[in-house]
């Protein structure tokens, strides 16, 4: 009978809005904290984004540094250059984390958009060859600490951020 109930549970999982409470409550403490900052240092949609992308990108990296080898674990899984080398893994987080200080500190604000472009668009794509595969596991992007499930979700965060990345290097230029 356990068994029937866990299979259950699998075929459901990622199908409920509170599959992915954990993601969705980061994401609005980040959007709270970006508004935050923000008002304080000349409301712009760049500045929004820049504290936004900062604090977002800051607590996905301390998720994963929370259990770095439960982290590479996963993300081996999937991400094509980490399936080559666990270094990659492992220092994936500590990217993440000086692109989240990079975008609040607005350091060389071009060189932290591309870069991010880089790493969010290589990232998707594979997570689009481990959803066509049907691989289901928990997205090692919220570390081994929160349990929400690889998914399209996953892909739209990837995607999500290296577009504002591309929007504001595109307003940068112009």
């Amino acid at each position: 009978m356990e068994k029937s109930n866990n299979k259950k549970n699998e075929e459901k999982r990622g199908k409920s809005l509170s599959d992915y409470w954990p993601l969705i409550a980061l994401i609005i403490v980040s959007g709270l904290a970006a508004l935050a900052l923000s008002s304080h240092a000349g409301f712009t949609t760049t500045i929004l984004m820049h504290n936004f992308m900062g604090f977002f990108l800051c607590i996905f990296a301390l998720l994963k540094l929370f259990n770095p080898s439960g982290f590479a674990n996963g993300f081996q899984m999937y991400d094509l250059l980490a399936k080559q080398t666990r270094t990659y893994a492992y220092i994936y987080p500590l990217i993440e984390l000086g692109l989240g200080l990079a975008y609040l500190a607005f350091w060389q604000p071009e060189l932290t958009y591309i870069l991010t472009v880089i790493v969010m668009f290589f990232g998707s794509v594979g997570v689009i060859l481990a959803l066509a595969n049907g691989l289901d596991i928990n997205c090692p992007c919220m570390g081994s600490i929160l349990k929400v499930p690889l998914s399209t979700v996953t892909l739209t965060e990837d995607i999500g951020m290296g577009l504002m990345a591309l929007f504001m290097l595109y307003g940068s230029m112009h």
